[in-house]
């Protein structure tokens, strides 16, 4: 069975965990560098640090996506990609909505998940044509018009 390698960038760093036996992310916890231990955020994405870094192994990728109890208070996570090769910390962009909204974010709280995803590896295939399907080439929005 293979593992996600974790390794703390700074040794008070929080490592990744699942809140339920049937979760299928782990949360991500900030790590808040300034003398303050917190941030605001703000319409303007900013990137927050976890303090750690991990080690994904090949044929997978760990997808960085909003937690929904942030989502609900209007703070998002843009969806992110560490792919298995990268060995830096892992960043989290978060922003909120809203002109007037902003967000204190505290060191060590949870801001994130982070999936384990399995990887298909499809070969390329150039071709002058796609087969056809009911839905054809409409996109967005088009499957509730009909």
């Amino acid at each position: 069975m293979q593992a996600l390698k974790v390794k703390k960038v700074y040794p008070d760093a929080c490592l990744p965990q699942r809140a339920t036996e049937g979760a299928s992310g782990l949360d991500l916890f900030a790590y808040i560098k300034e003398s303050s231990k917190t941030v605001t955020l703000e319409e303007k994405p900013k990137l927050i640090g976890t303090g750690i870094a991990i080690e994904v192994p090949g044929g997978y990728e760990a997808q960085i996506r909003p937690r929904s109890g942030l989502s609900a208070k209007g703070v998002l996570v843009a969806l992110g990609t560490v792919d298995s090769d990268y060995r830096g910390e892992v960043m989290v962009t978060m922003y909120t909505v809203g002109r007037h909204n902003s967000f204190e974010l505290k060191h060590g709280d949870r801001i994130a998940q982070l999936v384990i995803a399995k990887l298909a590896d499809l070969p390329i295939e150039e071709v002058s044509e796609l087969s056809t399907t009911e839905r054809g080439v409409h996109g967005h929005g088009s499957t509730g018009i009909r």
